[in-house]
């Protein structure tokens, strides 16, 4: 069965996009600890990010470091904190969260609330500035 992250990926689930290529897929988390929360997922379905071929993996980190720059050109922060976690979702994926502190990247943290005007001003804002 076709994890969330798949059925996004094939526009079968709506997200707030902000860029693409051949092989990986950005977009906006909808449960964000920070405006600009964007998660980086490969389009090969893999559960375990270390699964992935050491060129995919390498590929999906320049895909993420590409977005992380965006982020940080529209969302005012100190950096782009990253992290893989991996039990949430069966399917690899790298978050980018803008942080000026530590506490900022805590996942226990209540999930910031935006309307979906919200949402869409901020991925068209990030993927602007997407150089691929």
């Amino acid at each position: 069965m076709a994890t969330i992250f798949t059925k996004i990926i094939k526009g079968e689930i709506p997200c707030y996009k902000i860029a693409e290529n051949d092989d990986y897929f950005a977009f906006l988390d909808i449960n964000p600890l920070r405006a600009g929360h964007t998660l980086v997922v490969p389009k090969r379905e893999t559960d375990y990010i270390f699964d992935l071929e050491d060129v995919y993996l390498a590929g999906m980190i320049i895909f993420s470091k590409k977005i992380a720059v965006a982020i940080k050109n529209v969302i005012p922060c100190n950096r782009i904190g990253v992290a893989i976690l991996g039990l949430e979702v069966p399917h690899a994926h790298i978050h980018l969260v803008p942080m000026d502190t530590m506490e900022d990247f805590n996942f226990k943290n209540p999930k910031l609330k935006f309307t979906a005007e919200e949402f869409k001003d901020i991925a068209f804002k990030i993927s602007r500035k997407v150089i691929l």
